[in-house]
């Protein structure tokens, strides 16, 4: 078995014993590396003093307080799963779904995710087309709000979710019901057949379509888009393994909007996840009236979010300095004549007329300038076609 086989079993393997977000787990992963992590599950070497305070070790630099034995007393926690583990077999049932299985160690893995920490997951159980791999950090946005969306929420949301992608960006939500569903459908409705527009983070094996009533949704984000976990097939969704899944879609958005949400939503877990990563986060606001808008108005109150209304607004939150600017991306709206001028500029196109032309001179004494500026600004508003000229030595404001 080459290595690349046994990092993939390894990790198929341990994501089978170890909950998201097992903190003992992905310490010892980070300690003894995966093949051997999963030896010392299955009791095939033995988890010594020296491998116990190296755990330890890696909690600590993580922030968390690592007593010499917690190794130990996760191996109890652990046993019980390790008679099931069958890693090649799970492998074979998903590629059979046309699934794969995503490692760190793979150069596709998301950069993103890195900015976890000792959270990232051990491996994603990804359904979709790969061979593009995921899409870059500064063209992805979370969308998520609640399951009991208002028509406000779901209208509000298929405008963001639409505008995103026709602007090239992928939108990245839960496959919930509500919000997070329509954020896909828009997703894949604007979407052209070149680029990604959606991925769905599953709280559960992503063999299965959870909720049922989001199947045939599901499998077209399967077919579009990425249907990704990191819970193998076969998992359950558990209330745990929800409030986990949503740092994940913190951590691949550059930003997450939330949309709708009660004032104690698992919207604002996302939210907050995002935060803690640097990532920004957008609320819209709603009624003062619905308690759907709660939460976000509660993110916005307590400035733990930025209001926005619509996807170029979502876009320059979530872009770079400067990045928001690009034509494709930036929001359409009309150019004032005043815009990209210098102060001098703007106070010569103040003092140009309408109507009949004005001499140099005049234009120098009511724009306050002299008259070689006057005469060089003339030149400049000449070729932004904002003045033309009059006569011999006399100039106008040209007509829109």
């Amino acid at each position: 078995m080459s290595g690349a086989s046994r990092l993939l079993q390894a990790r198929a393997a341990l994501s089978r014993v170890f909950e998201p977000s097992d903190n003992v787990g992905l310490a010892l992963v980070e300690a003894a590396g995966p093949v051997d992590a999963l030896r010392v599950v299955r009791g095939e070497i033995s988890p010594g003093q020296e491998l116990g305070n190296s755990v330890a070790g890696v909690l600590a630099a993580g922030g968390i307080s690592g007593r010499g034995n917690r190794l130990s007393e996760a191996m109890q926690r652990w046993t019980p799963r390790i008679g099931d583990l069958a890693p090649e077999r799970d492998l074979a049932a998903f590629a059979r779904l046309g699934g794969e299985l995503l490692i760190p160690e793979d150069p596709r893995w998301p950069g993103a995710l890195r900015d976890l920490g000792l959270g990232m997951p051990l491996c994603l159980w990804v359904r979709g087309n790969l061979e593009r791999g995921l899409p870059e950090l500064g063209s992805t946005a979370a969308v998520v709000g609640s399951r009991d969306s208002t028509g406000y929420g779901v209208s509000v949301t298929g405008d963001l979710a639409a505008g995103l992608v026709t602007r090239g960006w992928t939108v990245v939500s839960g496959g919930a019901y509500g919000i997070d569903a329509q954020a896909h459908r828009a997703a894949l409705a604007a979407a052209g057949t070149d680029r990604m527009p959606t991925i769905a983070v599953m709280a559960c094996g992503s063999d299965r379509y959870y909720p049922a009533g989001n199947e045939d949704l599901l499998r077209a984000v399967a077919a579009r888009g990425l249907l990704l976990s990191e819970v193998p097939p076969g998992s359950a969704p558990t209330r745990w393994r929800f409030l986990q899944r949503n740092r994940i879609i913190a951590a691949l958005g550059a930003v997450t909007v939330v949309v709708e949400a009660r004032w104690r939503s698992g919207a604002l877990n996302t939210a907050h996840h995002a935060a803690a990563l640097g990532r920004e986060v957008g609320a819209v606001p709603g009624s003062v009236y619905s308690a759907n808008s709660a939460g976000c108005h509660r993110l916005l109150r307590d400035g733990s979010a930025v209001c926005v209304t619509d996807a170029a607004e979502v876009i320059e939150l979530g872009s770079p300095i400067g990045a928001a600017d690009n034509p494709e991306t930036a929001r359409e709206g009309p150019k004032a004549a005043h815009d990209g001028l210098t102060i001098e500029d703007i106070l010569l196109l103040d003092a140009l007329p309408l109507r009949t032309g004005s001499a140099v001179g005049k234009l120098a004494t009511v724009a306050g300038l002299s008259v070689p500026a006057v005469r060089a600004g003339l030149a400049r508003l000449e070729l932004e076609d904002l003045a033309v000229r009059d006569g011999p030595d006399t100039w106008r404001r040209r007509r829109k």
